[in-house]
């Protein structure tokens, strides 16, 4: 009589992306070594914990090489820059501070972590080559009313536009800060919205100078109400921002996500001279069990 051996439980680490403090940023879970694990369990992990997102890491053959998915608790998504980071965070309290390539399913995605002047280890991903493109004037009346918003709330100086840099994103930007603040929308609605447009979020902005915005992250999608830190988005609003001349490389802009959720957090958004592709920094640290 044979035996079947236990199926294996894997570790589950929980990490806040974008932030110093467990409290603040987003909370991601990471799974280091999802050897084995099928889709459906690693939907099941991503559920069971709730957070936006949770990356599931496979060891490559070369070192610091490791392909990854990434889950919401409804679906897999493409790509996730948050997640991304608590990754690599996670990779580099084990391996040391380097270079680490994450092979997902929208391509390569070079990682470089460092320690900063505060102690914490700090993240920096290179983006996919991004892209914008136009969005038609109906969809963006849809999209105002499904949040509740209006025309004459829109900063006109930063028009919509769908954004990509790994997941599309369309990009809507408050003329103020008080209407970016009041975000109350037809879940039901916008996710069957932006499911039919191939949307992962809606970027929402609003500009505080020239290099500060204030963003927030609706993810009906992906069954969360708002993202609290999306670096998959802050890299698709970096190149949006260079493709209608808002600002020209090299340049680093503060995004400052959270606050509304009362989980400030920080994403730094760096463009270079001659390379389209963006770069999204921030730290990440553990959240206590």
């Amino acid at each position: 009589m044979t035996s079947e051996s236990a199926p294996r439980t894997p570790e589950i680490l929980r990490y806040a992306a974008f932030a110093a403090d467990p409290a603040g940023g987003n909370p991601a879970g990471v799974v280091l070594d999802a050897t084995g694990l099928d889709a459906g369990a690693m939907l099941g992990i991503a559920a069971g914990l709730g957070y936006s997102e949770t990356a599931f890491l496979t060891p490559g053959t070369a070192p610091g090489h490791h392909t990854v998915r990434y889950f919401s608790p409804l679906m897999e998504v493409p790509f996730c820059g948050h997640a991304t980071v608590a990754s690599a965070v996670a990779l580099a309290e084990r391996a040391g501070p380097g270079r680490f390539t994450l092979h997902t399913g929208v391509g390569e995605v070079p990682v470089e972590v460092e320690q900063d002047g505060s102690g914490l280890l700090r993240a920096t991903l290179t983006s996919l080559a991004p892209h914008t493109e136009p969005v038609t004037e109906a969809d963006v009346e849809q999209a105002l009313a499904l949040l509740g918003w209006a025309a004459a709330d829109l900063d006109p100086e930063l028009p919509p536009r769908i954004a990509y840099a790994g997941a599309r994103h369309l990009v809507l930007a408050a003329g103020t800060r008080a209407r970016l603040a009041d975000l109350a929308y037809d879940f039901d609605g916008l996710a069957a919205w932006m499911t039919a447009r191939d949307l992962i979020t809606l970027q929402l902005v609003w500009r505080e100078d020239a290099h500060t915005f204030h963003v927030r992250d609706p993810f009906p999608v992906g069954g969360v109400v708002e993202d609290p830190a999306t670096g998959a988005a802050a890299a698709a609003f970096g190149a949006y921002l260079r493709e209608i001349g808002a600002v020209k490389a090299p340049v680093e802009l503060t995004l400052h996500q959270g606050e509304d959720l009362g989980r400030p957090g920080e994403l730094r958004v760096t463009l270079h001279e001659g390379d389209d592709r963006v770069r999204v920094s921030g730290t990440a640290v553990v959240i206590p069990s």
